[in-house]
């Protein structure tokens, strides 16, 4: 399902609408398109500052975000290229610190579309050549790069050798196209994913990586060793050791001399950071110091991830003090790790929940089970998504996020709300609420 967007600049709504009509690539992964595209101009993809490439199927844009902050409170100037936005299209592109611009995104969007006319290039791989362009052109210090989908096929992969890869948490999504029948790849879905993730690892790159099961580090050892990489792997190499809300970040390269307290909650977030630090220290030029540590990880935040909705139009609909919590979470994985955040939480949750309809429903309910003093499914506008009934007999059906909100009664002591299932609906959601992304 292609990414839709939208913008009120008429020259950038006019570029994405020439994004949107584009097919048949869309829903094809491979390089050869986005490499004849880089090719027409003028190879952007050679001419990045250092680079940083993460791949993952969760925690991925979590972990851009914490090199970002780190390197900028360092005093670098930061390129980044994340997906999929949430409210604006203009999230994608960072260039040296801030949003692109109306005016710059629809001359770069229009000059990257014309030359990829006759390619049947996808929505994706326009989009990323343009990030490469703007990139290329624009003076910075480092680039951050969210693989899209994947990562050996992903149109991201036309870098040629990043000065570090990281690969973060592991599960099964986008099942239609990273477990698609092909000779040579691995069986085992689980086995499959990894080996796709660690597509992203090429001669003379570094590598950084979580702990993960037997056969999945096995396999991810094996594709690292094929570049002449050697891994540089979580409880190995590396390890953040939790102190309370604090963590302490060691590694057999030095240790960070100050615990370190991130602003996004979660165990899964002390996790990313630690990645995050892992690629800085491997990666050859200057490694930010104790310093820029602390400030990028008490600073760094990612919307739409176990953020808690402030004062707005959407939350002023529920009962006074009532605790709003919306994460894009759609997936097994990030179900469990939503259920981790709050197994401490003794109050129950009123789950309001939008998935699409290529998602599994129990991925975030199951894992939330004996918790939920309510369930209410909601649209995911412009995207096929499940209705109410395939979440079982106890789940409600609203037709808006407003609608949704406005029917719950409770005592905030006793229950707090989650807003889950989709970043698309995230994205909604902190649009209604004023909270768009910056």
């Amino acid at each position: 399902m292609p990414d839709h967007a939208r913008s009120s600049d008429p020259a950038v709504q006019t570029q994405l609408d020439r994004l949107a009509a584009l097919s048949p690539g869309r829903d094809i992964l491979g390089l050869d398109r986005i490499a004849e595209l880089c090719a027409r101009l003028g190879e952007p993809q050679n001419r990045l500052p250092r680079t940083f490439h993460v791949a993952g199927t969760n925690g991925k844009g979590s972990t851009c975000a914490y090199l970002r902050a780190i390197l900028e409170a360092d005093g670098r100037r930061v390129h980044a290229y994340t997906s999929p936005h949430l409210v604006r299209f203009n999230e994608r592109i960072r260039l040296a610190g801030k949003l692109i611009d109306d005016a710059h995104l629809a001359a770069l969007l229009e000059e990257v579309l014309d030359r990829a006319e006759d390619l049947q290039a996808s929505f994706f791989e326009v989009t990323t050549a343009a990030a490469f362009l703007a990139f290329a052109r624009v003076p910075a210090d480092d680039c951050i790069v969210e693989v899209g989908l994947g990562g050996r096929l992903d149109a991201t992969n036309i870098i040629p050798a990043p000065a570090a890869c990281g690969i973060a948490s592991l599960g099964i999504d986008h099942e239609a196209f990273l477990l698609a029948p092909e000779a040579g790849a691995p069986d085992d879905p689980a086995t499959r994913i990894a080996w796709e993730k660690a597509g992203i690892v090429k001669p003379g790159t570094t590598l950084a990586c979580l702990d993960y099961p037997p056969a999945l580090a096995k396999t991810i050892g094996e594709q690292a060793a094929a570049a002449g990489v050697r891994p540089f792997i979580e409880g190995k190499d590396w390890r953040s050791v939790s102190d309370g809300d604090r963590f302490r970040w060691q590694s057999s390269l030095g240790a960070v001399n100050r615990p370190l307290k991130p602003r996004m909650p979660g165990a899964h977030q002390i996790r990313n950071a630690g990645l995050a630090i892992a690629m800085l220290h491997i990666a050859p030029g200057p490694t930010p110091g104790d310093d820029a540590i602390e400030r990028g990880v008490a600073t760094a935040f990612w919307p739409g991830r176990l953020q808690r909705l402030g004062p707005g139009p959407l939350a002023s609909l529920l009962p006074p003090g009532s605790e709003v919590w919306l994460d894009g979470a759609h997936n097994a994985d990030a179900g469990l790790a939503l259920a981790r955040h709050f197994t401490a939480d003794p109050r129950r949750i009123h789950l309001v929940i939008g998935m699409l309809a290529n998602k599994a429903p129990a991925a975030i309910t199951a894992p939330l089970a004996g918790r939920l003093a309510s369930l209410i499914v909601v649209p995911v506008p412009g995207h096929d998504h499940h209705d109410a009934a395939a979440f079982g007999p106890e789940a409600t059906a609203a037709v808006s996020i407003t609608e949704a909100l406005s029917t719950l009664s409770f005592d905030p002591a006793k229950e707090i709300v989650l807003i889950a299932g989709s970043l698309y609906l995230a994205g909604e959601v902190l649009e209604r609420n004023g909270e768009e992304p910056a």
